[in-house]
């Protein structure tokens, strides 16, 4: 094909994309789904008829992508929010995924004629989760999450990549080298994540510096230098054999949690190319896939699919908290948040470069794998968090950087009440609630309009308080004069 018609293939399976995004943001539908059949498609078995059938490229244009998405995950997410949950998230991006791995592979190996090896190698190919998916499906059915779920997910999701990773290129050299045991991978294990963190704390630092102090011409070119930052990460901790995805996530987080130069731009400016980069990767994929060589896996691809959302996860999940203390409704939603997406496709590349036997059925799989979780789990997601009670009462929604922007400086949370018929400060003034010190009303939504509330302003039903509050004692005690049914627990 020529050049024009590459760029007109590329922009209308772009523009397609997009569109049909909007369309099931509104239904709930997890994008990742209408991306792999738009490209599904597209390709050479779809109505496009587009001849693909390049993994290493394939490869290529996910690592890129990975990194950009990674980088802007990281640099959205508030360490104030994920500190109290650190040690959970590191158990289930480490400890969860090995056993999820592990727990696959004894029973893909003892059904199957995969070697353990094989075996084991689908297992870290599925055993990380996409969160992504999660956060836009409860978005979009105005689902918030009650405690410390959304945090313990976000970080999860961003940091059990890199394992996954690890396991999935650690078991690669293994087959390679028949010499080598699973034990060997364990010195690799802390060399790799060692050096990875470091470098991500390094980059970091050097990227602060580098945005804060360079005076470029044109205000444009930070979001070039931040690109190239992302990559340099990746390309230098990999050279120096360290983990380069774990690399360009703390970056990400280091960077997001630092005051910077032009920062709200480049906060819009990721979030903006890792939507961009799930299109190509996902649109890619799909033109990768050939869906008559995935028929005769039909009933293997399910099997696999509902013994990994219903027993290994679980099990994973359960093991990996059990240190914890904490409700086991929580725990159980964090087991049915196990998305899988585009990146256990990614990996799935992999062992196709190389030859691995039976790496064509291994893809097939994990692309079954992926569909049927984004199936099963993203769109009932709503009804399971209602099911174990923890979502937060629709009277009661947080709100995001996403919904509104307030000031880098600014660390308190934003909260949105609706005032209901039985609410004690209905009919009152806000002088007359005794508020905390550390809360405000900051406005108030009546009928459409904004209101900048005084100390002598009525509160009236049917109102929608913004509440801003500095601590969580606070806030807890700023949501029970106005919504007394609101526990510590929900706010």
């Amino acid at each position: 094909m020529g050049i024009d018609h590459i760029l007109l293939i590329v922009s209308l399976l772009l523009l397609v994309s997009i569109l049909a995004g909007k369309t099931s943001y509104r239904l709930g539908i997890p994008t990742l789904l209408l991306f792999l059949i738009i490209g599904m498609l597209a390709g050479s078995e779809g109505f496009g008829k587009i001849p693909f059938d390049d993994p290493e490229r394939a490869q290529f244009i996910g690592i890129i992508a990975l990194n950009y998405i990674l980088f802007s995950g990281g640099f959205d997410t508030s360490w104030k929010s994920i500190r109290p949950v650190i040690g959970k998230g590191v158990m289930l991006s480490t400890v969860g995924v090995v056993l999820t791995a592990g727990l696959v592979a004894l029973v893909v190996w003892y059904f199957t004629h995969f070697t353990f090896l094989e075996a084991f190698l689908l297992g870290a190919i599925v055993s990380s989760t996409d969160a992504a998916a999660v956060f836009s499906i409860l978005r979009s059915k105005s689902v918030s999450l009650k405690g410390q779920l959304r945090p313990t997910l976000e970080l999860e999701s961003g940091s059990n990549d890199p394992m996954a990773y690890f396991l999935t290129v650690s078991i690669i050299s293994i087959i390679q080298s028949p010499d080598k045991t699973l034990l060997s991978i364990v010195p690799l294990f802390f060399m790799q994540f060692s050096i990875g963190a470091i470098m991500g704390f390094g980059m970091g630092k050097f990227g602060q510096l580098v945005i804060n102090r360079i005076k470029l011409d044109y205000d444009g070119l930070y979001p070039v230098l931040a690109l190239a930052l992302v990559i340099l990460t990746f390309s230098a901790t990999q050279f120096l054999h360290g983990n380069g995805f774990l690399a360009v996530y703390i970056c990400g987080v280091f960077l997001g949690n630092k005051e910077l130069i032009h920062k709200k731009t480049l906060v819009k400016f990721f979030d903006g190319v890792a939507w961009l980069m799930q299109i190509i990767l996902f649109l890619t994929l799909g033109l990768l896939v050939y869906p008559s060589e995935m028929i005769p896996l039909l009933v293997p691809g399910i099997l696999v699919s509902l013994f990994l959302i219903f027993i290994a996860r679980p099990v994973a999940v359960m093991l990996s908290l059990s240190v914890f203390k904490m409700y086991n409704r929580d725990r159980l939603f964090i087991s049915w948040v196990g998305l899988r997406g585009a990146v256990p496709i990614v990996f799935a590349t992999y062992p196709m470069l190389i030859g691995v036997d039976s790496s064509h059925t291994i893809f097939n799989l994990v692309f079954f794998v992926t569909i049927i979780s984004v199936l099963v789990q993203g769109t009932s997601l709503p009804l399971v968090s209602k099911w174990l009670h923890v979502a937060l009462p629709l009277k009661l929604r947080r709100r995001t950087p996403a919904d509104i922007e307030l000031s880098d400086s600014v660390k308190s949370e934003l909260i949105e009440v609706d005032i209901m018929d039985d609410s004690p400060a209905a009919g009152r003034k806000i002088l007359e609630l005794n508020f905390p010190k550390t809360a405000l009303i900051v406005m108030i939504n009546r009928s459409g309009k904004f209101i900048t509330p005084n100390g002598n302003t009525q509160i009236m039903k049917g109102d929608k308080l913004m509440i801003l509050a500095e601590t969580a004692e606070s806030l807890t005690k700023a949501l029970n004069l106005v919504c007394p049914v609101i526990t510590g627990e929900e706010s």
